[in-house]
């Protein structure tokens, strides 16, 4: 047999391999196509409701004053996220510049914030700061921080919070998702009955979630859930892969309005902002989100039954419920780790050719591996991993806007593990 024929039999046997990860796994894709469907439904029945038209399609320029596209989007945006109020903008360079936009909007001199999920993601470091670093942080500001470790098992820790809760506290953070961390990410009815607690204990304060890489993978948003404020993306799950930048912020009015205050200046808030051309984008990609985020999250279940079955350990497991598009794999080795990643980058349709290597991305703590071989620069519902290097050597998976290209992507990266002697699988043991 020459290289390239046992090059296709080892293929042949890894597709095997999924088509029967594929049939252990066929409940929780129904599962997670009817959560697609009825959050497909709810977006709909937003659009309807504020009678969304081709006109407001248009982009505005300058000021844009009385963009009434911008000012329906922002109606949308809130009614799907059963929010008081959103402000929905491409001005908004990233996840962690909307995040900051929505803590500085609330937050003055002498408030504390309160992370109650432990250590947030690497970005929001240099956000939070610390005390005179002369950057301009929350803590430079005199903006007051604190966090509370999860417990071993991933939960809450209610006595610290308990604790460490004070008069000044008037932020409680909450992350989603795991982040770069080895644990469940947080569902969105653990969420609520987090906000009803901490509410118990202080009902002025104000609940802020990071919202990123969990739309539409529930049923409700968080602030449906009683969340006051709450930040997201666009080029991640509710921008639809056509969003080419921006993100939204959602929640009571006078947290919105705060943050938008931010986000532009005193007074002006949300009243201004020319669009430029992207509001059709932000419609129509809104209008897939449901349906890509069912794909991607598909794509995640699939990646756990498939490398459960070879033996790696996985977050969530297979069968266990979806809260965000991550899919952690723990490997325990860099090899492995960089061999994945570098595997789903040559999955991809633009640039393949590439071959990520781990670098000192700039607002990330150790050196980072990134497969982004993305249409949307960054846009992490599109098939893409990432992980810094450090032990124990997790990869973190998400996106797929279609489940072909994600069950391709997780094929390659398995495949890429195998030719190069990385791990052997049982059709390989005889």
């Amino acid at each position: 047999m020459n290289e390239q024929q046992e090059k296709q039999k080892v293929w042949e046997q890894l597709e095997k391999l999924a088509e029967d990860a594929e049939q252990r796994a066929a409940d929780s894709f129904r599962k997670a196509e009817r959560i697609a469907e009825r959050n497909q439904w709810k977006v709909i029945k937003a659009f309807q409701r504020h009678k969304v038209s081709d006109f407001h399609f248009t982009g505005s320029t300058g000021y844009g004053y009385n963009d009434r596209g911008r000012e329906i989007l922002d109606l949308v945006f809130a009614d799907v996220m059963g929010a008081e109020s959103a402000i929905v903008r491409p001005h908004f360079v990233s996840g962690t510049h909307t995040i900051n936009c929505a803590l500085f909007g609330v937050l003055r001199p002498g408030d504390e914030l309160l992370y109650v999920t432990g250590k947030p993601y690497d970005t929001l470091h240099k956000v939070i700061g610390k005390p005179g670093d002369g950057k301009g942080s929350l803590q430079d500001w005199g903006v007051k921080y604190a966090e509370v470790p999860l417990l071993s098992d991933g939960g809450l820790d209610w006595e610290g919070i308990e604790k460490a809760i004070s008069s000044q506290t008037k932020v409680i953070g909450i992350q989603r998702s795991r982040g770069y961390d080895w644990r469940a990410s947080f569902t969105v009815a653990e969420i609520e009955a987090a906000v009803q607690r901490v509410k118990a204990l202080k009902p002025d304060v104000l609940v802020f979630v990071d919202n990123c890489y969990g739309e539409f993978t529930e049923l409700l948003e968080p602030t449906q859930a009683g969340v006051d404020i709450m930040a997201g993306s666009l080029i991640k799950n509710p921008g639809g892969g056509l969003a080419e930048t921006g993100g939204y912020i959602a929640g009571t009015a006078a947290a919105v309005q705060a943050a938008a205050y931010r986000l532009t200046a005193p007074g002006i808030g949300g009243e201004v902002g020319a669009m430029l051309g992207t509001l059709r984008a932000m419609f129509q990609g809104l209008f897939l989100a449901p349906h890509l985020v069912g794909q991607a999250i598909k794509g995640s279940v699939l990646a756990a039954a498939l490398f459960e079955e070879i033996g790696f350990e996985t977050k969530p497991r297979w069968d266990e419920p979806r809260t965000d598009l991550i899919q952690a794999v723990r490997f325990g080795q860099a090899e492995h780790l960089i061999a994945f990643v570098q595997g789903i980058q040559q999955a991809a349709a633009v640039d393949s050719h590439v071959v990520p290597e781990p670098w000192d991305m700039p607002g990330y703590e150790n050196a980072v591996i990134m497969a982004a071989g993305t249409f949307i620069q960054g846009g992490s519902l599109e098939l893409s991993a990432d992980a810094p290097i450090r032990e124990p050597y997790i990869a973190y998976m998400q996106g797929g806007l279609t489940y072909a290209h994600a069950k391709y992507g997780i094929l390659t990266a398995l495949y890429r593990l195998v030719d190069s002697g990385l791990i052997v699988t049982k059709p390989y043991i005889t």
